[in-house]
């Protein structure tokens, strides 16, 4: 039950209890103590909202900073990863493969909130190397989420 039980909820994390029993076979108490369960071995880390910003009147630019460090003796870039993730612009860091070592990924007001935290807090510290930032310019798809809707072509359609 515990992996088609996550598989669910990680579609949609506002089923209902009730209905998520039905899907799973399962008793709602059963499923209400398998989510407690999760929860508390930190197998379900939270609960989040997808929002479109375009759609609303908010302000938002997405930077994507991929950071080239120097791995410290004995920590790998575990000490480095969470100097990172404690600065409360940061939304996500990543390992990653490639080129460089590290995604951190912002979201700010402006694209000189994102540069500035970069010159300023991320580029001065020992272990980094380097960086490299881009910046999302449009969101089509996001957590399996399809942002986009197809439009329908209104052109007249002329045959000889």
């Amino acid at each position: 039950m515990r992996e088609e039980l996550l598989s669910v909820i990680e579609k949609n994390s506002r089923i209902a209890l009730k209905d998520l029993a039905v899907i799973l076979g399962e008793k709602e108490i059963d499923v209400a103590n398998e989510i407690a369960a999760l929860e508390k071995e930190g197998i379900i880390c939270g609960y989040q909202t997808l929002i479109d910003w375009d759609k609303t009147s908010i302000e938002k630019v997405t930077g994507l900073i991929e950071v080239r460090v120097t791995p410290q003796r004995g920590r790998g870039f575990d000490s480095i990863a969470e100097r990172i993730y404690n600065y409360p612009e940061v939304k996500t860091v990543y390992l990653i493969s490639g080129g460089f070592d590290l995604l951190v990924i912002l979201e700010e007001k402006s694209l000189r909130e994102i540069a500035n935290f970069v010159s300023d807090k991320l580029a001065p510290l020992d272990d980094i190397l380097s960086t490299a930032t881009h910046f999302i310019l449009k969101k089509y798809k996001d957590n399996g989420t399809v942002l986009t809707t197809k439009k329908d072509d209104e052109r007249e359609i002329i045959t000889p």
